[in-house]
């Protein structure tokens, strides 16, 4: 029970936008310590939003950087340079609502699933960039299912 409550805590991933690494009914470790998101980390943010669960994404921009997104190519760009992205199910091709290029305000992060074109993430102002004390930890790692029949 200390581990749970101090050091780590059990997280549900609901629903596909983090596939293929992550799917729905997954139940992941996360982090209980205070932790300072950084690039690239899957990461669970607090229940605050419009769906009322927790989301899990991962980290693309921090505060300041410039986020640009070619729909066309399925490209996405962090301050000019293109992300090298093997963890994406496919290219980025969603626009959402937002407008790019977009700088990353201030005490913000911006996130997004990995299903790119199945994701609910900062690309939407239903989401938008997150606050960094709303993410609950970094998701060390999958424990159920322990083991995954692959498709």
């Amino acid at each position: 029970m200390l581990l749970f409550t101090f050091v780590a805590r059990i997280c549900l991933v609901d629903g596909a936008s983090m596939n293929p690494g992550l799917q729905d009914q997954d139940r992941v470790i996360i982090t209980s310590q205070p932790y300072r998101p950084a690039y690239g980390d899957v990461v669970v943010v607090d229940s605050y939003t419009p769906h009322g669960k927790p989301l899990v994404k991962r980290v693309i921009g921090m505060a300041g950087d410039t986020i640009d997104i070619d729909f066309t190519a399925g490209v996405v760009y962090r301050n000019g340079q293109a992300l090298e992205e093997p963890y994406t199910a496919e290219p980025t091709y969603l626009k959402e609502d937002r407008d790019f290029p977009l700088t990353v305000p201030e005490g913000t992060l911006f996130v997004m699933g990995d299903n790119r074109n199945h994701s609910l993430d900062s690309r939407s102002q239903e989401v938008g960039c997150i606050d960094p004390r709303d993410v609950l930890g970094k998701v060390l790692f999958r424990i159920f299912p322990f083991t995954r029949q692959e498709q």
